[in-house]
Formats: C-alpha cells, structure tokens, sequence
C-alpha cells in the first residue's frame, strides 16, 4: 500500500519512498523574500460584539491580547507543527478587524521572511491562536462564540509562485 501511496504523489516532499513522514531538507535552496496572509472569522452575537467594541470586557483589552497572542504563536509555529522548519521571521502583522454585519471579527496575519521556505503555516497558525484568544477572553461573556474560515489568503516568494484565493 506504501508504494501505491507514494506513486500517487510522487510531489509530496513531506513523506519519504516509504510513505513516512520526514522533514524537507531546504538546505539547497537559495533564501528568498517570501509572504503569506491567512485570515479567520470570529462570530459572536451582537451584545458580545458591542461589549468588546466598547471595551467593557472583564478580562481587558480582548483585541490587544487577541493582536499579540497572534504575534507570538507565529514565532512558535516549528514548536507547534511538527514539520515545520523554525523561520527567522522579519514581519508579523495582525489586524483584527470589526465587521458588525457579521457579527464579530475578522483576523488577518501578515508574515514575511527571507528564508529557504515559506511562511504560509506562520499565518495560519497566527490568525488561529489569535481568534482562539479571542474566543478565551470573551468566553464569560458568551460561550457559543464561533471561529471560522480560517484560511490562506495568498503567499508571494518561493519555487511554487504565487497564490491568490481573491483571485
């Protein structure tokens, strides 16, 4: 079964001939600028949005927390995931984002380096631990809060191109 797998998909360079999980060696690849954007949605109901938008929270500041949880995770992400390769990362931007209509937030983490691969699982899990964090302070206020949609929004740099989920 092992060699039916990998025959399969000869192209995924996380699993060995036998179909085990490795670590890619990157150490031949030259350093390029790469980014990534990922993006999450924070539902909740409108009294628990108004709350926060006011600041009136019990725990503090719920977007300034949510904002630097975010920040730290992306630093954290090698310790997280098991594959992935520890990134010397020179810009993490988190936006957490009022959206009424919704009601609730949308997260988005910007990360960027000059490294031998990309920066896609930084963001992702940026916007994740930012919009459980979210979800951490604002519990006491509502437990049926909803993280959604978290998603790739585009990455830049690298040998595989670019890519664009705006279209």
């Amino acid at each position: 079964m092992q060699d039916n797998f990998s025959s399969n998909f000869p192209s995924l360079t996380h699993l060995d001939s036998q179909g085990q999980a490795q670590m890619v060696d990157v150490s031949e690849k030259a350093p390029t600028v790469r980014q990534a954007i990922a993006a999450a949605k924070v539902r909740m109901l409108p009294a628990t949005f108004a709350a926060i938008q006011a600041g009136n929270v019990p725990k503090g500041d719920v977007l300034a927390t949510a904002r630097l949880a975010g920040i730290m995770a992306a630093k954290q992400t090698a310790a997280l995931i098991p594959l992935c390769h520890p990134l010397p990362l020179q810009k993490i931007a988190i936006e957490v984002i009022p959206d009424a209509e919704l009601p609730g937030y949308e997260i988005q983490a910007t990360v960027k380096t000059k490294a031998e691969t990309g920066v896609e699982m930084e963001a992702l899990t940026a916007v994740s631990v930012a919009a459980l964090t979210l979800y951490d302070m604002a519990k006491a206020l509502e437990k049926s809060i909803q993280i959604e949609s978290i998603r790739l929004i585009s990455k830049s740099g690298g040998k595989s191109g670019d890519y664009s989920s705006l279209g």
